[in-house]
Parts: C-alpha cells; structure tokens; sequence
C-alpha cells in the first residue's frame, strides 16, 4: 500500500539525495571526502498565511534540488523510504545544473 504525504503549510517534503559511495570505475570513495548536504522535493504544502490572510506560496516546487542546512527538519518514515520535512524558510537554496 502507498501512502502519499501531502505537507500542511509551508512545510516541504525531501528526499535526500545520498552521494555515490564509490566511482563508475569501481574506486571506492573514503568517507571524509566533502559531500554536499542535498535533496531532492517530493512534496509541498500549498504555504502560509499573513496577517491579512493572504496565501503566501511556497517558494519550491516538486522535482527542484535543494540545499538543505546540516541540522533541523523532521524524519519521516513512509514504507522503507526515508523523509525528511522541512520548512520553507529553512530551505538555503535550488540547485541548478
């Protein structure tokens, strides 16, 4: 059975992205090597509200590659994937080819 998370607010759900282990070639890469903390969005809630009541959007989409910060977010387990939820504003950044 699939379950799908839709996050309330402006809330974002991430899935990250976990760097290669070892090269094309069969290299195995050491542990200490600098890996970028990333994920990729699953899902967004539709976003918060001002003080007028205005809807103020979440600022990524599904799909978009993200620059998450080293600590914070909520771990999510649905079936044996894992999640991880995060606010909006805590989101540093898109990544971008």
């Amino acid at each position: 059975m699939a379950k799908r998370l839709i996050p309330s607010l402006n809330r974002v759900l991430i899935e990250k992205i976990v760097p290669p282990s070892k090269t094309n070639s069969g290299i195995l890469l050491p542990e200490s090597t600098t890996k970028l903390n990333s994920g990729k969005v699953v899902a967004v809630g539709p976003g918060g509200r001002d003080r007028d009541g205005k809807l103020i959007p979440v600022s990524v989409k599904e799909g978009d590659n993200v620059l998450l910060p080293e600590y914070g977010g909520t771990e999510v387990k649905l079936g044996d994937k894992e999640y991880h939820l995060y606010r909006d504003e805590d989101i540093l950044g898109t990544l971008h080819d």
